[in-house]
């Protein structure tokens, strides 16, 4: 929203296109950004796996633009493409090259979009997650915006109880918080951390 200047006149807020990864996460993005930045929201995560997934995060990214009134884009689905960069980092650990990779995929979308929606700045709400390195996206984040020729604004949203802040927000507006992060290999890495602390839970169980 346009805010008057010293002498009464209204002036335009900057605005920013916001890289969102997911509903939970964007209540943060969109609540401290908000209010310096004319904002548009964009969802560009082919990573996201089965595609099943994929539409409900989308759905539910849609639902919570619809539902504050931010103006908001959508995307391709590129999972072939996603896996195509991704090849031969399968084994990579969480943070390691793989999701370095997956970043920078999405991030220079998300550039390339902001200059299309005639964004001077863009940025991103994946900060929000206690899994991710803020300053590893930043990094990258800033390399992209030079590059595309659109400023990058750094964040850390987990800070100040970010990521606390979003697990209400999503309770209040009943948003559908996924339990892993979502491409093929960190659903493996959930389903084999389950199946592990199964055989832990049996193996110590003396009724069994």
């Amino acid at each position: 929203m346009a805010e008057p200047d010293a002498k009464g006149s209204l002036q335009s807020m900057a605005k920013l296109l916001l890289h969102v990864c997911c509903a939970p996460d964007a209540t943060v993005g969109l609540e401290r950004l908000g209010d310096a930045y004319e904002v548009t929201a964009f969802f560009y995560n082919p990573n996201i796996h089965p595609e099943a997934e994929y539409e409900l995060r989308k759905r539910e990214f849609v639902r919570l633009c619809q539902q504050l009134g931010v103006p908001y884009r959508v995307g391709p689905y590129d999972a072939d493409r996603w896996f195509q960069l991704t090849a031969g980092l399968e084994d990579e650990p969480e943070k390691g090259r793989r999701c370095e990779v997956c970043f920078r995929m999405r991030l220079e979308r998300a550039a390339q979009e902001a200059k299309v929606a005639g964004c001077q700045y863009f940025a991103a709400v994946l900060t929000v997650s206690p899994h991710k390195d803020a300053r590893r996206i930043n990094d990258i984040g800033a390399e992209i915006g030079q590059r595309f020729g659109v400023q990058y604004v750094p964040t850390d949203l987990k800070k100040k109880d970010g990521f606390r802040r979003s697990v209400e927000l999503s309770r209040e507006l009943g948003l559908y918080r996924q339990n892993y992060c979502g491409c093929l290999y960190s659903l493996r890495s959930r389903e084999e951390a389950e199946k592990r602390r199964e055989r832990e839970s049996t193996s110590t169980d003396p009724k069994r």
